[in-house]
């Protein structure tokens, strides 16, 4: 299990390296940067659906404890994300991109163009807000990577919670991407930028590691804690696919079409990883049945005796 973890958490972290370190070897288009987040949001609206939801439930046995710590988590997002602004995925350091996309949105419709003004630098973006915010939502992707694997029941090499993996190693290289973007906009040079990305890359694994020792420490609570750390991540990731990707990509009236086709390639992606796994675990009524059966067989056995 914490192989697997581990493997899983060394991963993310040399995608989040890599993700800030892009501009400097890769050149982003805003076209690129929109089908990305398509396709990301995709995989997480999946991933939360066909993963997270029915984990949780399985641990939690109650829909409504299911539905409404999902609920406090995507209201916390929210939140968090109105409060800090901390997703700001356009390059802030390509000026003839901002200028050019700037142009774009003033044939399209009043909204996106106010939109975009946001995201093109037209808000101060407060830094410590941006990496507050960042800190917080990653070490809560940590969490929710080490509770499915836990979940899982993972053992030795087995790809238990790859859906949760996939969805967290894409998106984490567009948020470390935005750090290291802001910060050469503002005059940061390259050994800060990385010293800030290095440790925001280890933000992760480390939220990642805490949970997983802190959840062993409490076996007799571990369902419980296990059902709501998924419940309120499956908030967390509709949240950021619905509430903060998905419209930076509804509002463009280019690439339409492939940007559709991204969004839907991210669900079939999410779901082939989910029906590719069997779930062993019995569903709470299905146990309560076993439960019940196992006591009557017991009572039997004690009267004839």
């Amino acid at each position: 299990m914490y192989t697997l973890l581990i493997i899983y958490c060394v991963l993310i972290a040399l995608a989040s390296l890599f993700g800030g370190s892009v501009p400097s070897f890769v050149k982003l288009t805003h076209r690129r940067i929109q089908l990305t987040l398509s396709f990301v949001s995709g995989v997480m609206l999946g991933v939360a659906f066909l993963h997270l939801l029915p984990h949780a439930f399985y641990k939690l046995g109650s829909i409504e404890w299911t539905a409404g710590i999902g609920l406090i988590g995507l209201l916390f997002m929210f939140f968090m994300i109105r409060t800090f602004h901390f997703h700001q995925h356009d390059l802030a350091v390509d000026r003839e991109h901002d200028h050019k996309h700037k142009q774009l949105c003033d044939h399209e419709n009043d909204h996106h163009h106010i939109h975009c003004e946001d995201h093109g630098g037209g808000v101060d973006i407060s830094w410590l807000g941006l990496c507050f915010g960042l800190a917080i939502h990653t070490i809560i992707d940590g969490i929710a990577l080490a509770a499915v694997v836990q979940a899982s029941g993972a053992t030795g090499l087995s790809f238990a919670g790859l859906g949760v993996f996939l969805a967290i190693v894409l998106h984490k290289p567009l948020d470390a991407l935005s750090i290291t973007s802001l910060m050469a906009a503002r005059g940061w040079n390259t050994q800060q930028q990385l010293t800030v990305n290095s440790v925001f890359a280890l933000m992760c694994p480390l939220g990642a590691i805490i949970f997983a020792f802190a959840i062993d420490q409490n076996p007799a609570d571990r369902d419980w804690i296990l059902g709501v750390a998924l419940a309120f991540s499956a908030g967390i990731f509709l949240c950021i696919s619905l509430g903060d990707l998905l419209p930076e990509v509804h509002f463009h009236s280019h690439d339409r079409l492939q940007l559709s086709c991204m969004l839907v390639l991210g669900v079939l992606l999410a779901l082939l990883i989910e029906v590719s796994h069997s779930h062993e675990q019995p569903q709470p009524e299905e146990a309560q049945v076993s439960s019940v059966k196992d006591s009557s067989a017991l009572l039997s056995e004690v009267k004839g005796n």
